[in-house]
């Protein structure tokens, strides 16, 4: 019996020790600290320790503040932090710090030195910026070599009253990876998004509009790009010597230039988006070995221009309508589109004897003619001319004078988006 209960005292105290060991090991509790008005927001970032959690009471703060260690500044109803025009409002060099629920303003003026909102400094990996609002910046956000940072769901918007040169960009990457930028809506900016050597981020959900650019590529590769609405721009999208993007369910329209431009691009896969009422739908420049595929690009003034050396694309199952001008391409020899399942054009003027839904003749989307308007505008003021039908007619006829041309042997008979109308007349105001 002595025995049994030595053993079991021993037990206990083995135990007893090791939950100790447990419980030391245990990060401390996060603490919370609270900033009212007239506090100092930096004051209480130094006395925080690392994880812990700092609640800023609605009110006006005029700071410019440094963050250099893990933590959570969190605003309560939305306060105000102001940089006071100078440098950066809130500038990040630790990993793992949350910004959320407030609104920041007031950055310095100096494209120099890239006077941000929230400058997110190289290192500052796993950073989440969410549900704020960052208004009067030079930049929104400028985000450098760092990974897996999270921008959610924020209004940036940018000094409207400045001209876009001398604007900066609503969110800037460099030398970035995996980054998430969601749910944002950006605007009155010189680019909503640029994006300079960043790889594998998703673009998802974001609304761009009176900007430069909507968003601004280049030499990135392997990102994602899919429900955004991306208008009232000069530009759309402008993805530029990239590789691997995935641009898919978007809708970018009323931009005054082009929708897409993609310009030294490979290896991309642009699908289901809908390009309507601007400029250009398609600008397509210097562009191999890409994917176009259900896209309806309709109501632009010319839906795509190609140019370039842009061959050794696939172009399938896209709806051509309604633009005043399908195509607008310069090359040497005639490209084929549609080799497979074929495009909807709503100028075909063939038929379908068989009822198969696919024209009996191939759909050429140029001509002499069209190749004569292009070098000598004011020929479209004789387009309907009893002598430029007849050219039209002689350069069919006789190929030594047919201008070559995009052609697609199996033209659909019908659109495959039934929604079409709903896109008609959305222009960049002044623009038509």
């Amino acid at each position: 019996m002595p025995i049994f209960g030595a053993g079991r005292t021993l037990t206990f105290r083995h135990a007893f020790l090791a939950v100790a060991a447990l419980l030391c090991a245990l990060p401390a509790l996060a603490a919370t600290l609270k900033v009212a008005p007239g506090e100092s927001i930096q004051a209480a970032i130094e006395r925080a320790a690392a994880g812990d959690v700092i609640e800023v009471a609605r009110g006006k703060y005029t700071e410019n503040l440094l963050i250099a260690k893990p933590l959570t500044l969190r605003g309560v109803e939305r306060p105000t932090l102001s940089g006071g025009m100078q440098d950066d409002t809130i500038r990040v060099t630790a990993p793992d710090v949350v910004i959320e629920g407030l609104i920041v303003r007031d950055s310095g003026d100096s494209l120099l030195r890239q006077n941000a909102g929230i400058y997110l400094w190289p290192g500052a990996h796993r950073a989440v910026v969410r549900n704020c609002e960052l208004t009067y910046n030079l930049f929104g956000l400028w985000i450098e070599k760092a990974k897996d940072v999270r921008i959610e769901h924020n209004i940036i918007t940018g000094k409207r009253e400045y001209r876009s040169s001398q604007r900066g960009n609503g969110i800037q990457l460099y030398n970035t990876t995996g980054a998430r930028i969601i749910g944002n809506e950006i605007s009155f900016v010189r680019d909503a998004l640029y994006v300079d050597v960043s790889h594998d981020a998703v673009f998802r959900s974001n609304r761009l509009h009176h900007a430069r650019y909507g968003t601004h590529y280049m030499n990135s590769y392997r990102n994602v790009w899919e429900d955004n609405d991306v208008y009232m721009n000069r530009g759309g999208l402008a993805l530029m010597e990239v590789r691997d993007q995935l641009v898919r369910n978007n809708r970018v329209w009323a931009n005054s230039d082009h929708g897409i431009m993609l310009r030294t691009i490979q290896d991309a896969i642009v699908e289901n988006n809908v390009i309507a009422g601007n400029n250009r739908g398609f600008f397509i420049y210097d562009a191999e070995y890409n994917t176009l595929r259900g896209n309806l690009v309709v109501d632009n003034v010319v839906g795509t221009h190609l140019w370039a050396g842009s061959k050794n694309n696939k172009v399938e199952n896209n709806d051509f309508i309604a633009n005043r001008e399908q195509v607008r391409y310069v090359g040497a020899k005639d490209e084929l589109w549609g080799v497979k399942d074929g495009n909807h054009w709503s100028n075909y003027l063939g038929w379908d004897r068989n009822g198969d839904a696919v024209g009996d003749v191939p759909y050429q989307a140029n001509d002499l003619v069209d190749r004569l308007s292009w070098q000598h505008p004011m020929l479209k003021l004789l387009l309907a001319s009893p002598a430029i039908q007849t050219l039209r007619l002689v350069g069919q006829q006789f190929p030594l004078l047919r201008a070559p041309s995009v052609v697609d042997p199996k033209p659909r008979m019908q659109p495959k988006n039934e929604n079409w109308r709903e896109w008609l007349g959305r222009y960049f105001p002044g623009s038509r």
